[in-house]
């Protein structure tokens, strides 16, 4: 995927740090905001994995910093919620007047909270998804409650939330009584997916159950089994992305993927080296997918690896040929299976008889079938799996033409 870095103003004339990541195309169907949780960033690699995982949908989606968090202008104590809300509805604006409406918020913990009364407020808003969302705005203040008596007090003060020092005032503290978020989750009458973890010690599941409770359909819950608040394993705040581009394309008309103008080719890769480790996203023309490494050589090991498309792309075209065939000879075959293993073997240990012996790429296939299928017709469909045109590709001698454009 590719990202571009936007900045917006709000309308306090505070500049938002923005990123704004695309699909492999480039071309997004949908756009959507993505709001981090109470003293988070944009540059959390939850907030970061989510929006990534969203772009296999189509989905274009700016991630932001709060007022006065990340690199953002600002200072923390205009970051009260009244603000956050703001700020998204900046954001929103923003896409609208120089990209395309956004469809979709997203919204972590406090962010959660955030997207719900902001989606209240946009018709162009179609879905709401909140990850660990508190049920009520106060909910917060326990996190800084120890400082609440001395802001009334002294008016600012400086408090630890999380391990990091942060001045609130009486405005910060006073603000986030100001929202009725029950009641307005009451009338939301929008799509809304509600995500959390039955193990969150920051923001408790009853949390999840009384927004589930006021919300009206359509209405779904996933629980976010043994993931933390903050969906430190990249494999949870992944899994979100998942489930949420799968769960809100119930609810958006299909649009076909538009390729990038690359005169014709088949397919387009991407990799932002400065962004991502070794996760590319791929896109056809209908298709989007990921090639990653696993962790064990420095990778997110987000998707299959480059080999692994190779021996898939082998699997695949074998099976479909052996289909194609035992249908035009009307067997008995009802299920294939084929096997495939890449690895690098002497050509000694293939006994192979070549001039100079060494290390020769090897794919060994296995297949199993099952009907009704006598051997002569298994040695056959063995013989014919060596003619699908993957296979008969593999072993020719093919030129790759690279070309710079």
């Amino acid at each position: 995927m590719k990202n571009e870095k936007l900045k917006i103003t709000n309308k306090k004339g505070i500049t938002l740090q923005a990123y704004l990541e695309l699909p492999a195309n480039q071309s997004p169907n949908y756009y959507a905001i993505f709001a981090h949780c109470f003293t988070c960033s944009s540059s959390l690699n939850a907030v970061k994995h989510v929006s990534r995982a969203l772009t296999n949908d189509g989905f274009g989606v700016v991630r932001f910093d709060f007022t006065g968090l990340g690199r953002s202008e600002g200072e923390f104590a205009q970051s009260h919620f009244s603000a956050n809300v703001d700020d998204l509805i900046a954001v929103n604006n923003f896409l609208a007047e120089n990209y395309q409406a956004p469809s979709l918020l997203v919204g972590h913990s406090l962010g959660g909270a955030a997207v719900l009364v902001a989606a209240s407020k946009l018709d162009n808003i179609k879905a709401v998804a909140t990850v660990g969302a508190p049920a009520t705005v106060s909910h917060v203040k326990h996190l800084f409650s120890h400082g609440i008596a001395e802001v009334e007090e002294k008016g600012e003060v400086e408090v630890n939330i999380g391990g990091r020092p942060f001045k609130i005032d009486n405005e910060f503290v006073n603000d986030f009584d100001k929202t009725d978020l029950p009641s307005i989750v009451k009338s939301l009458r929008k799509p809304l997916l509600i995500m959390h973890s039955p193990i969150d010690t920051i923001v408790g599941i009853k949390n999840a159950e009384q927004l589930y409770h006021n919300a009206h359909h359509p209405k779904s819950f996933i629980t976010l089994d043994n993931a933390d608040h903050l969906l430190s394993n990249s494999r949870d705040s992944q899994y979100v992305g998942e489930v949420i581009g799968a769960w809100v394309k119930r609810y958006f008309e299909p649009i076909t993927n538009r390729m990038l103008d690359t005169d014709g080719e088949q397919l387009v890769a991407h990799l932002n080296l400065i962004e991502d480790k070794f996760t590319t996203t791929m896109q056809t023309a209908k298709h989007s997918f990921i090639a990653d490494e696993p962790e064990q050589v420095g990778g997110d090991d987000f998707g299959p690896s480059p080999y692994d498309f190779l021996s898939a792309s082998l699997a695949a075209c074998t099976v479909m040929t052996l289909k194609l065939y035992a249908e035009r000879k009307k067997w008995d075959l009802q299920e294939i299976y084929a096997y495939i293993t890449y690895s690098k073997k002497h050509s000694d240990d293939l006994m192979l008889d070549i001039d100079e012996p060494r290390r020769i790429d090897h794919l060994q296939k296995k297949l199993s079938f099952v009907g009704n299928l006598d051997d002569s017709q298994k040695a056959r469909l063995k013989e014919i799996a060596s003619r699908c045109p993957v296979h008969r590709t593999l072993q020719s001698e093919v030129i790759i033409d690279t070309q710079l454009i």
